[in-house]
């Protein structure tokens, strides 16, 4: 390439792969200065290195989920807490079209980014409900550590419990026709089940409008209190291996139908109705790649295996049940795969003993096919490790999509109804 048109072709390339200058300084890996080094190459101040042009160039403007704008749409949502986009794809696929997205994490944007060719919004903290376009729906995974088992169960204390105040605000300004939210099974019971009647409460309207000052939210989330949602909701707890995953999943799922919206349905129970379990017959070697007999990148070390196999009969000696899992291409699942997955693979790892070495872990494509995800989404945009972390995050895909299914035929039936009452 000509040393000339180094410039032209940085701002060129920027604006084919439809990114800001902050966003493709984050692409290509750069931290806090990197927007103003992007600015820099395009108004010719600076050059960029040959480490760095050679990532540019590697930047693809083809994404395998992209929106195509050439197919009419029956719906638009937005995407919240949206991770890598595992309740973006179901929707999407299904008819809609994603006008929004929020996710805090770098390495989830760029995968996201890879994927669906949108770059989500950052903090969804620092972004006005009323700069977020209006849709019919809206869908959320907010964060499940401060409900988790693993976590330190803190909920609203925790400033990742305090996310769902986020949701209520843009509720409150948007007024969704539905929403769907997805969070650990723990969130039922957690503090007495005081926080999920809490929320259920604020979702429905019936809640009182004040929150202890200490409980940390944002001043626009408190202000929103006071203006009263009425949605009608549903909420249960579902397992991915009831839809076709070999993944022992619970997550629990709340849906919302605004009344104030759909003021002609009387009754939303009978239009809509959680999805019930396919019952599929799958295995652990459903999702299995097959993997090299002298693999030194997913197996695990004999150190490793002996420390797991030390954790194990220490804590069998204490009468619990904890420490490594080992699953083969037989079993009917394995266990929920979680963020931590990279560290050392413990939940699930796949035994090896018929080849005579130390069990192995799931390759990140394997986490992705555990959680539903199509073998044409990307899961290299990252590293291995991003990659873990990001799947064991996410949701999974069989169960949203039965779930968007649901949903949608109750949203065309509800229209039905509205018109034909008018």
């Amino acid at each position: 390439m000509a040393t000339d048109n180094i410039y032209e072709y940085v701002k060129n390339k920027r604006k084919e792969l439809g990114v800001t200058q902050k966003q493709l300084s984050l692409l290509l890996g750069m931290k806090e200065a990197g927007e103003r080094t992007v600015r820099s190459w395009e108004i010719g101040e600076h050059k960029p290195s040959e480490t760095r042009l050679k990532k540019l160039q590697e930047l693809t403007a083809s994404h395998p989920f992209k929106n195509d704008s050439r197919n009419i749409k029956s719906f638009t949502f937005i995407d919240l807490f949206a991770g890598i986009g595992g309740i973006r794809l179901p929707f999407q696929l299904n008819g809609g079209e994603c006008v929004f997205s929020s996710e805090i994490d770098h390495y989830a944007q760029k995968t996201y980014y890879s994927n669906y060719g949108d770059y989500p919004s950052g903090d969804i903290t620092q972004i006005e409900a009323k700069d977020i376009p209006d849709h019919d729906i809206l869908l959320a995974g907010f964060p499940c550590q401060a409900f988790s088992q693993a976590g330190l169960k803190k909920g609203f204390n925790d400033t990742r419990g305090t996310m769902f105040f986020e949701i209520q605000r843009i509720l409150a300004e948007k007024q969704p026709k539905m929403f769907l939210l997805e969070n650990v099974k723990r969130l039922i019971s957690h503090d007495g089940k005081k926080t999920f009647i809490t929320m259920t409460d604020i979702l429905r309207g019936s809640h009182n409008g004040t929150i202890p000052e200490d409980i940390p939210i944002s001043d626009e989330a408190r202000n929103a209190l006071s203006l009263k949602l009425n949605y009608w909701i549903d909420f249960k707890v579902l397992n991915a291996n009831d839809f076709g995953s070999p993944q022992n999943r619970e997550r629990i799922y709340i849906v919302g139908f605004n009344k104030n919206y759909f003021t002609r349905i009387d009754d939303f129970s009978e239009i809509f109705q959680f999805p019930e379990p396919s019952k599929e017959n799958v295995k652990v070697g459903d999702i299995l790649e097959k993997i090299p007999q002298n693999d030194t990148t997913y197996t695990i070390s004999e150190k490793i295996w002996e420390g797991h196999q030390k954790r194990k009969l220490e804590h069998q000696k204490k009468g619990n049940g904890f420490g490594y899992s080992l699953f083969n291409e037989n079993s009917k699942y394995t266990n929920t795969i979680s963020a931590r997955y990279y560290k050392d693979g413990s939940e699930a790892l796949i035994d090896q003993s018929l080849i005579g070495k130390p069990p192995r872990m799931l390759t990140p494509r394997e986490c992705a096919r555990l959680q539903g995800f199509p073998d044409e989404y990307i899961v290299d945009a990252v590293s291995k490790n991003q990659a873990y972390k990001q799947f064991g995050n996410s949701v999974c895909i069989k169960v949203v999509n039965a779930i968007s299914k649901k949903m949608i035929t109750a949203y065309n039936k509800a229209k039905i109804i509205q018109a034909e009452k008018n």
